[in-house]
């Protein structure tokens, strides 16, 4: 734990006017009004930077206690600083640093599920955010449904009182909000699912329903699940990071978050109570975030995915390093703007394509593309396989979209091009690393894990041919290659088109 008198704290701030912007209003005077769960580097860079301009301007109502859902690191990491952290902004043209005070209390939820349900039960919180990743819902990607037999859903059934997952922990504090006669909180998820605020939704109801009848009534009746879209990179924290801010400061910040400067969050205003005016922060509140989501889903997150796995096939370790390899720019530009554009209908996509390369370029970011490659399981059904599914529909090309998805399929044998080795970190590890591993057809023993692909794209011919010759032409002559003879066919294809 970080004990050191030589770490930031409240009573440190002052000393670092020259260096940051620093929280302007008085911290003790701040009541909780949001409980995060899943406190990690995103939400600190992201949900609570907004907040934390919304307590700047008057409005204390909104201080956050974030919940740490499995481990102690980050509790043990900002406590001593008063849970205080620097948020270090960086672009080509340099950095800006922010202390963010938004953050009133850390918990960790194992070590005192009671705390944690408290602070939700609190008739001071109005909100209930979740950044807990795909994984974290305990659903399956492909049809969307609770996952009962999840062992984290089936023990927070049998052990209401001592929750593990976040639905569980809804569920639970929204039942001891009934029984005080509170009103529910509205649930704010901010992780990358489709309608993720519809999504949670069904999770909540579906689980409510096997407690009580009534509880699931109160909640669908007086509850509320906005849609959100998130965007923000947000690489992950090095000892490097941690050093330049110390030695910028001439004191440590034990856990400081980078990101880049560029940031949006659409909301529906769909709310069951108070909320911080994060519009004057520059939130977009809209009445139907869908068109917003989906081009992130589909364009950035589906876009970042393809760099990844063919990025680390082909050799490369950031997004910045692979966004100059000879070919891959121009894979990912073409396939936003040829195939995934056409399924939005998100206004200014053409800038917004112009502003994704932009901000995959940023060299100071130093994003790793194995950050990215986590849990693909739970991502590719929302990042490419969505597109893939609208373009199937309207009869459309799926090439380059094949092509990414093929590199998911080879990027599980954990090993690159060359032979250079990793691990995979996914939650359906082992059964991907076994069906990768299947001698006779690997693509076909893949595309039969119906929670990723479902049992729609393994019958279409089209989509398996794709899959297949994609694969295999890896295979035998190596993603660059491959790419190479893709990018060169699709453009003497689309120029005949056009002609």
């Amino acid at each position: 734990m970080n004990t050191s008198s030589q770490f930031i704290n409240n009573g440190k701030l002052q000393p670092l006017v020259a260096h940051a912007s620093i929280p302007c209003y008085d911290r003790s005077l701040v009541a909780p009004g949001i409980v995060h769960l899943g406190l990690g580097a995103f939400h600190r860079a992201h949900q609570a930077a907004y907040t934390e301009a919304a307590l700047a301007a008057g409005d204390l109502r909104w201080g956050i206690v974030g919940v740490s859902l499995r481990q102690a690191d980050t509790r043990d990491a900002l406590a001593p600083q008063d849970n205080l952290y620097t948020l270090a902004i960086r672009s080509e043209q340099g950095e800006r640093l922010q202390i963010i005070g938004a953050l009133s209390k850390s918990l960790v939820a194992p070590e005192s599920p009671l705390a944690v349900l408290e602070a939700m039960a609190d008739a001071r919180c109005h909100i209930v955010s979740l950044t807990v990743t795909e994984k974290g819902y305990c659903y399956d990607p492909a049809s969307r449904s609770l996952m009962l037999d999840h062992p984290d859903i089936a023990h927070d059934l049998a052990n209401p009182a001592a929750p593990r997952s976040a639905i569980g922990y809804i569920v639970r504090a929204l039942a001891m909000r009934r029984q005080k006669n509170l009103p529910p909180f509205t649930v704010l998820s901010c992780d990358n699912l489709p309608a993720n605020g519809v999504t949670t939704r069904g999770l909540v109801l579906a689980f409510a329903e096997k407690v009580d009848a009534g509880l699931a009534a109160w909640i669908a009746q007086h509850g509320a699940f906005p849609n959100a879209m998130v965007d923000r990179i947000v690489p992950k924290t090095t000892e490097e990071d941690r050093a330049r801010v110390a030695a910028v400061f001439g004191m440590q910040d034990a856990w400081p978050v980078m990101t880049e400067a560029f940031t949006q969050w659409v909301v529906e205003d769909k709310f069951a109570g108070p909320r911080p005016a994060w519009e004057q922060a520059g939130v977009t509140i809209v009445s139907d975030a869908q068109p917003y989501e989906h081009a992130k889903l589909r364009m950035l997150n589906g876009s970042h995915s393809s760099l990844a796995y063919l990025g680390i096939l082909m050799g490369h370790t950031t997004v910045d390093q692979a966004m100059r390899d000879d070919n891959l720019p121009q894979f990912i530009s073409d396939m936003m703007e040829v195939e995934i554009a056409p399924t939005l209908s998100r206004p200014g996509l053409d800038q917004y394509r112009a502003e994704l390369l932009q901000r995959f370029r940023n060299p100071a970011l130093k994003h790793q593309l194995h950050q990215i490659a986590m849990d693909g399981s739970q991502k590719l059904p929302q990042r490419l396989l969505g597109t893939i599914r609208a373009r199937l529909d309207a009869g459309l090309e799926i090439q380059r979209l094949c092509f990414a998805v093929a590199g998911w399929l080879r990027y599980l044998a954990c090993s690159t091009d060359a032979g250079d080795s990793y691990a995979l970190s996914d939650p359906l590890a082992a059964s991907l690393q076994a069906a990768a591993a299947d001698v006779s057809d690997p693509v076909l023993a893949l595309l039969k894990i119906s929670a990723v692909f479902g049992t729609d794209l393994p019958a279409d011919p089209r989509f398996v041919a794709q899959i297949r010759m994609h694969y295999h032409q890896m295979a035998e002559i190596g993603t660059a290659m491959a790419l190479q003879e893709l990018t060169a066919e699709l453009d003497v294809m689309e120029q005949q088109h056009a002609g």
